[in-house]
């Protein structure tokens, strides 16, 4: 299981792998100690039990140990025994892990296709919309991937019941690199939050993370 990067950011750790192992390989990782089973059954996906143990082998890596991922009502995953912040994504091939001592995290990997072209209608707001059609051709497919993966990164953090992509959050006016940093608002408490949201762009994917400065 290639560790395809790993770096600490504002007290946090990310990690992102590319998965090449069979599912067989990856339990090989993990030990006893932690039942498995019965959420794979629950999976009818190959591909989602192949992410399901490369991610807790990510984090095992990450922590040392092996560790329980359990979810919140909302879906949002915690570490009950490890007492730390963590975040989770997983794109084509690829999974990713956050993880902070005292702050809430947000992470998100998205495969490069331009699928996302067909839903940007559901996370762009008005003014974003003008934005993107005034952007060179060659920018388009990175930067509607770039406000994807960011606000779903802003959705990991706030974690609001009712939050709309293209209605609550807004990623502010940026030069697109290969890498850098987006600023993000939110709207849906009234309390216009920023985010500061970090992000690269490799031929596979795109990601972005961020650590919370909310209270």
């Amino acid at each position: 299981m290639p560790l395809y990067k790993r770096w600490k950011d504002n007290n946090a750790e990310w990690a992102v792998w590319k998965v090449t192992e069979t599912d067989e390989e990856l339990l090989r990782w993990l030990s006893e100690n932690l039942s498995y089973a019965e959420e794979l059954a629950r999976l009818k996906s190959s591909a989602r039990r192949t992410e399901y143990l490369a991610v807790r082998v990510l984090l095992k890596t990450l922590l040392g140990k092996e560790c329980e991922i359990a979810h919140h009502p909302s879906g949002k995953p915690y570490l009950p025994d490890a007492g730390l912040h963590v975040t989770i994504s997983h794109t084509c091939g690829y999974v990713s892990v956050g993880i902070h001592p005292d702050r809430e995290v947000g992470m998100d990997i998205e495969q490069r296709t331009h699928r996302v072209e067909r839903v940007k209608n559901y996370f762009l707001h008005a003014d974003e919309m003008q934005e993107f059609e005034a952007l060179p051709p060659n920018d388009m497919l990175d930067w509607l991937l770039l406000h994807w993966s960011a606000k779903e990164t802003m959705f990991k953090i706030l974690d609001r019941e009712g939050v709309s992509l293209r209605q609550h959050f807004r990623i502010l006016p940026f030069v697109l690199h290969a890498e850098g940093t987006m600023n993000g608002l939110e709207t849906f408490t009234g309390k216009e939050h920023a985010f500061a949201i970090k992000y690269f762009i490799t031929p596979h994917f795109v990601c972005t993370w961020c650590t919370s400065l909310l209270p």
